[in-house]
């Protein structure tokens, strides 16, 4: 697939999930498209969940929806601390309301649930969110990937190539 001329932010916080965030930005690259870290704000670098550091190309708060084709938002326990910053849940809103690419993986539907993005959909997370995910007006699914409309979601990093061959597919 080629990419090129694409360009998908990847959002960035302290505790994200190395797979889950690496694995779609090096296949996004792979496939061509540019891909950017937007970070919370407060800082440049943030930690996975195991110290692995990324750096964010931007703030969040200076993204715009038109400039992207696409969002991914990781897991692990990031998301509980993006689904805080205003300028992260802002930017997934509108990116969704625009009908651009909204993908999420793990925890990160904690975030689709704070941009209030998940009423009448069918979307899938980690098991132990499912409650949020359902209670958020979406129908929940235990697949490896669920695509509604621009809306693509994922359990666990087992899913991480179906997710993202989902997601390639969305762009191509």
């Amino acid at each position: 697939m080629n990419l090129q001329g694409k360009k998908v932010a990847v959002l960035a916080e302290d505790n994200y999930q190395e797979l889950e965030l690496w694995y779609p930005y090096y296949r996004l690259l792979e496939a061509g498209a540019e891909v950017v870290l937007l970070g919370s704000g407060d800082k440049d670098v943030f930690k996975s969940k195991n110290g692995y550091p990324v750096r964010a190309d931007m703030d969040a708060s200076d993204a715009k929806s038109a400039d992207f084709d696409a969002v991914i938002v990781p897991g692990g326990f990031a998301p509980d601390k993006m689904r805080k910053v205003k300028a992260m849940t802002s930017f997934v809103a509108d990116m969704h309301a625009e009908g651009k690419v909204v993908g999420a993986i793990c925890h990160a539907a904690w975030v689709l649930v704070s941009a209030g993005i998940l009423e009448g959909k069918r979307a899938t997370c980690v098991s132990n969110i499912k409650d949020d995910v359902v209670n958020a007006g979406a129908t929940y699914v235990d697949e490896e990937v669920v695509v509604d409309g621009n809306l693509i979601t994922s359990r666990t990093p087992p899913d991480l190539p179906a997710f993202a061959k989902a997601i390639v597919d969305a762009l191509a």
